[in-house]
């Protein structure tokens, strides 16, 4: 378990940088660590888990690290596309990912009662935001259903998990607004939108180790 607190250092030291960065305006250490984040994450997945049978579950927290990561560089990776729409594909993607994860492999619990809140966050966003969207609004729908899909699957699991898909909603939910409100957004919530995105991605991966290496109990049907 020392090893695998131990693969993430370099993911967190990254994440503290790059963090930073945002806070302080240097683009230039902002924009090359951002890109470093995710395949850091991956490391952090692979080396934690050494001495354990490879599964499922890793396979597909890869896949979703992967895709967040072409999310996370579309405007880099893709320059002569439209960003935005472009994130929300990949990052869409590497939601369903998640949602297989924690629903079909690592649930533990029914959908607790609480989680009606992520209902009710996707009612209000797009209610707040439907007169700034533009042609976007059917993606930025999809894309919230999605997005809340993870959250409320995520509920079911570890609370690592749980909480990684809590703070990935908040900081999708602060980007949302910076995209499309960007008068009502100061500029601290750039590196809120980061500081949430690291940890959320963060705390799943962490959660995910965490119940592939326990004794998990049987799945609770939906």
């Amino acid at each position: 378990m020392r090893r695998q607190w131990i693969a993430f250092a370099p993911y967190l030291t990254v994440s503290i940088v790059h963090v930073g960065a945002l806070a302080l305006g240097a683009d230039a250490i902002a924009g090359p660590t951002k890109l470093a984040l995710m395949p850091l994450l991956a490391l952090a997945v692979v080396w934690g888990g050494r001495g354990t049978p490879w599964t499922t579950a890793r396979t597909l927290l890869l896949t979703a690290i992967g895709l967040s990561w072409i999310g996370d560089g579309a405007a880099t990776f893709f320059p002569w596309l439209e960003t935005v729409p472009m994130m929300l594909l990949f990052f869409g993607l590497a939601h369903v990912c998640y949602i297989a994860l924690f629903w079909r492999l690592l649930a533990m619990r029914r959908v607790p009662a609480w989680a009606v809140v992520y209902a009710v966050w996707w009612g209000v966003l797009l209610a707040v935001l439907w007169p700034h969207l533009g042609g976007l609004l059917i993606a930025v729908a999809v894309y919230g259903l999605v997005l809340g899909g993870t959250a409320v699957a995520a509920s079911r699991c570890h609370p690592l998990i749980a909480w990684g898909g809590a703070f990935f909603l908040a900081s999708d939910t602060i980007l949302a607004f910076r995209l499309f409100l960007p008068e009502a957004t100061p500029d601290w919530t750039s590196p809120a939108v980061m500081f949430t995105y690291c940890l959320g991605q963060g705390l799943i991966a962490a959660g995910v180790l965490v119940s592939t290496r326990v004794r998990r109990p049987e799945v609770v049907a939906a």
